[in-house]
């Protein structure tokens, strides 16, 4: 935590830093190690989504960007589309997703999308389907970062229904049209903040979160449970066309930081230039991923700096990966089709 100490030895800097380990995005120096068979790339952590599809031709392919009208989603979006892709730009209104669709050309389709509504999600999937396009890629962007109070959605978690829960939805509805595509891909955008999920993985038995609820643990946990989906979906789809990978962006200068207090932001705002990427190097590692013929086939990694790492054991633990299937299945019944 950020503490007085913190304030008095190490400035802006210190408390910018604080603030980067309670959202579970700092962390030390540690040796990267990439798994055996996965093409490396020659990119790095300063590389901007253009460089990292310089050369790329994606016309008459369609990508599904949520949370797109900001931010990494927005910067996604632009390049793709300037790439030649068609890409469905979802927002959580129409009247927002159509604003910043207008500012991007043809090739962008908006629409409405709200994570926390399972409603909206399943009218979202209808309309893609209606439009009758494959889906080359589908990039689960969107998201919540450490909400300071105990929220719930329908009785579970926030950031745990939003981050994870409905983008199970929203994959699960639209599995078909990406399985329709010549090679779909499903992108998954986690985070280092797994790091911070509780020791049990996911608590099954608090979904809630009304016990002992922390932000960062709660936000932790649902970033975990991205790296799972993504996995467990990967296992799912052997034997297909169709990939699942997920993708950690850094710590990046988006809007999710406006959720911590207004005296950290304004501390960090000085030192933030160092300490995090812009949208144009954060993007790089989802739009690499979705898009670079070179992973064609590369399926069930978990990728930063555009290059696949090995993560821990519980990023990739069967037993958990598997029950948070069953028990996301469970709570969403009604609305899967």
């Amino acid at each position: 935590m950020v503490t007085r100490r913190t304030l008095i030895a190490g400035g802006a800097a210190g408390v910018a830093v604080g603030a980067l380990n309670v959202a579970g995005c700092g962390k030390k120096d540690e040796p990267v190690i990439h798994p055996e068979g996965v093409p490396l790339s020659q990119f790095d952590k300063k590389t901007t989504a253009e460089q990292a599809l310089t050369g790329i031709d994606l016309a008459g392919k369609t990508f599904l960007i949520t949370g797109g009208t900001s931010g990494l989603g927005l910067e996604s979006a632009r390049v793709l589309i300037a790439r030649g892709a068609n890409v469905l730009l979802t927002g959580r209104t129409l009247a927002r997703a159509q604003e910043v669709g207008s500012t991007l050309g043809a090739r962008a389709t908006p629409l409405a999308l709200e994570l926390e509504q399972p409603e909206t999600i399943v009218a979202c999937a209808e309309e893609v389907t209606r439009l009758g396009m494959p889906l080359d890629g589908l990039i689960c962007n969107a998201g919540i970062m450490v909400l300071g109070d105990l929220r719930q959605v329908n009785g579970i978690e926030q950031h745990f229904a939003v981050n994870h829960l409905g983008h199970f939805l929203l994959v699960n509805r639209l599995l078909p049209q990406v399985q329709a595509a010549p090679q779909g891909r499903v992108v998954v955008v986690a985070s280092s903040a797994y790091k911070w999920a509780p020791p049990a993985g996911i608590e099954f038995d608090n979904l809630s979160g009304e016990r002992d609820f922390t932000p960062n643990k709660a936000y932790g946990q649902s970033k975990l449970a991205n790296t799972l989906f993504s996995w467990e979906l990967a296992r799912r789809q052997q034997g297909t066309t169709t990939t699942s990978n997920s993708v950690n962006p850094g710590a990046v200068d988006t809007d999710l930081w406006r959720h911590y207090p207004r005296w950290q932001q304004l501390l960090l705002a000085p030192v933030k230039g160092f300490l995090l990427k812009n949208s144009a190097e954060g993007a790089s590692t989802q739009c690499y991923v979705a898009a670079t013929p070179a992973l064609a086939g590369t399926s069930g990694y978990y990728f930063e700096n555009c290059n696949a790492i090995v993560p821990p054991p519980q990023v990739h633990d069967p037993a958990l990966a598997q029950q948070l299937w069953s028990t996301s299945e469970e709570l969403l019944r009604p609305y899967l089709a």
